[in-house]
């Protein structure tokens, strides 16, 4: 490897790179990275400047930033990023770099902004509405949207859609699905272009216009119909809990996040369920012939679904096809600890196969993901091939947060406010859990993390997950940003720029940082230079590449024991193997369908309570290591 410094301080070195013209300090481009050359894969979380909530929301006074609900649409060859209360949206030309344009509608400084908006291009206009109980909110639109200002279509929508989508079919008939409830079912009707009323007598809707509560409101009057209804009964992944393991559901098993999709003149009315702050939190979807069905619950479901890795949740959010027609699911994933409303937004390829049928491939979905440059087969994923180096790998820092008592929101002590002791290690740089971090004492430049991968690795990607431990900041700021630096070595003495971000000025708090060209070291050290908020803290600095070594061998021992007294539950079991960091196990309804996939680490077993009564399963599993993926076993057949 290129040796460049030798035996320097971090502080010594850090004000000698800042003057050294030979490394394009003004550009930030090194031999191995260029900040202006287009990146050709993505890695979950979307890589966003998620917005801090405002003051006190929900009653929690710490800092957090979050958001939710995504709906990712293409407008005039361009991608357009509306979710949760984010007091604006993200637009980009290749689903990978997003820049964000201010575009509020709060009205108060404790309000939310727009709530799980939904947005839709409607006779060449992009539309826009957030969820309200209410019947005197707007439907917006506008020709020009990076403009960031909106004109009112109609003053006074009388539809009072909490979670609503809006859809417009080939016809140029234009509707309106919504619901969020742990009882009723998601509804939808056809809606006047002019006025956003519902069709039909207005008469009939005479009860909803002056309803009070959400179990009235959201119940079909007139022409709106029923579009879909949870049956958890059935339906195991559809249950209430942390593993679908509260019944009965507190306050129900809740159905939200409607969306539709059209293909192959059937269509598919897509929902988010069972709830958000839990790793289960997945979409389904109904099939219909007609856009207020009626539609029928799939076979293969949930179509959208990630409970294990780094990354967890994929629920709520929506189906787009990209420039190419290649299909995305995009959803929801949690951290919930500062606030079980702490989320995050991620990003599937998905697609429809030879039989209509609508799937999701999340197997390896917080891994890099290769951007679409054509149209191509998405059965099996996209992914790039790169392999997670970083995990449980020692990492040494500059100074460690004590640790502390902490008040967290888990919905794992059924929505109790409770005191529990987090510890600020650097042990939690690589556990590929988000909801924990390691925290400096400061947030000084010249603070820093250095990692060991044990040996030289090939190393392509990495990905910076930023905590913003302590945080003062709350709503939209434009002065929030990130600066640091990466240097790699051989032997932790010699040191080479690889990543210069210290001239950065862009909010990316999962900035993923994808190498020009490859290359080959053992040590990784990152020097803080400029924080957005709170202490220098980090959820898991993640290392991607190639181990340049032995894949591992084919697990053994696979067993999946369904649950003869409640055929919704089943445990899954393996023999543990030294040579495999991770395993993912794949399901579906067919050997051909195998689209479903829960990725364990560090564990032989996994308590499975997500499988539809009376329907037949197939299963396999494979290994994984920094060096590839092991060969799946047989299929096995669980009836």
């Amino acid at each position: 490897m290129k040796k460049l410094y030798k035996k320097l301080t971090p502080i010594v070195l850090l004000s000698m790179l800042f003057g050294n013209s030979l490394l394009a300090q003004n550009s930030g481009k090194t031999e191995w990275f260029d900040p202006s050359r287009p990146a050709t894969t993505y890695c979950n979380p979307i890589n966003i400047g998620y917005n801090f909530t405002t003051h006190n929301h929900n009653g929690i006074p710490e800092s957090r930033r979050s958001s939710a609900d995504p709906v990712i649409i293409t407008y005039k060859g361009e991608y357009y990023l509306f979710a949760t209360n984010q007091a604006g949206f993200f637009w980009s030309k290749d689903m990978s770099d997003w820049n964000f344009v201010y575009g509020s509608f709060q009205r108060q400084p404790g309000d939310d902004d727009q709530c799980a908006p939904a947005a839709w291009v409607v006779n060449d206009t992009l539309f826009y509405v957030g969820s309200t109980w209410k019947r005197d909110h707007p439907i917006w639109k506008t020709a020009d949207p990076k403009s960031g200002r909106w004109t009112r279509h109609v003053d006074k929508a009388m539809l009072p859609t909490w979670d609503p989508a809006i859809f417009q079919d080939d016809d140029k008939k234009v509707y309106m699905y919504y619901g969020s409830s742990g009882k009723l079912p998601l509804v939808g009707v056809e809606v006047d272009y002019k006025t956003w009323l519902p069709k039909g007598n207005q008469a009939d809707y005479a009860t909803l216009y002056k309803a009070t509560e959400v179990e009235d409101i959201q119940k079909p009057y007139g022409q709106i119909k029923e579009a879909a209804i949870l049956d958890p009964s059935a339906h195991g992944w559809e249950r209430f809990g942390p593993n679908n393991d509260m019944e009965p559901a507190p306050w129900g098993n809740f159905i939200e996040g409607a969306w539709m999709t059209k293909h192959n003149g059937k269509y598919y009315m897509q929902y988010g369920a069972p709830a958000t702050e839990f790793k289960g939190y997945a979409n389904g979807v109904h099939v219909g012939d007609n856009p207020l069905g009626p539609f029928t619950y799939q076979k293969h479901n949930p179509m959208s679904y990630k409970p294990g890795g780094f990354v967890i949740g994929a629920g709520h959010g929506n189906t787009f096809a990209d420039n190419y027609g290649n299909y995305w699911n995009t959803g929801t994933c949690k951290i919930s600890i500062k606030d079980r409303f702490e989320r995050r937004i991620d990003m599937f390829p998905a697609g429809f196969d030879k039989d209509d049928v609508m799937y999701s491939i999340t197997a390896y979905g917080d891994f890099p993901i290769v951007l679409p440059t054509s149209e191509r087969d998405q059965t099996r994923g996209a992914s790039s091939g790169w392999m997670l180096l970083s995990y449980k790998k020692p990492v040494t820092v500059s100074s460690s947060e004590e640790c502390m008592e902490v008040e967290t929101h888990r919905m794992d002590h059924g929505g109790k406010k409770v005191y529990e002791k987090f510890c600020y290690g650097p042990e939690n740089l690589t556990d590929e859990n988000i909801q924990t971090y390691w925290s400096a004492k400061t947030n000084n430049p010249g603070e820093w993390l250095q990692m060991d991968l044990g040996r030289q690795m090939e190393i392509n990607a990495l990905q910076i997950n930023y905590a913003d431990h302590k945080a003062t900041q709350f709503n939209k700021a434009m002065d929030i940003y990130y600066q640091y630096k990466i240097f790699m070595s051989d032997d932790a003495q010699n040191w080479t720029l690889v990543v210069d971000k210290s001239k950065n000025d862009k909010d990316a708090p999962h900035d993923y940082v994808e190498l020009s060209k490859s290359i080959k070291a053992r040590y990784i050290k990152m020097e803080n230079i400029h924080n957005a908020s709170g202490l220098f803290a980090i959820s898991d600095f993640r290392v991607f590449g190639n181990g340049l070594a032995a894949k591992p061998k084919s697990v053994t021992s696979f067993k999946v024991d369904r649950n003869k007294a409640d055929s919704r539950n089943a445990m899954i079991s393996w023999k543990k193997q030294s040579d495999a960091i991770g395993y993912n196990i794949y399901y579906g309804i067919a050997p051909d369908k195998l689209y479903n996939s829960i990725m364990v680490y560090g564990d032989n077993t996994y308590d499975f309570r997500g499988l539809d009564k009376g329907t037949k399963y197939y299963f396999t599993i494979e290994p994984f290591n920094e060096n590839g993926i092991g060969t799946k076993n047989k299929i096995i057949e669980v009836k």
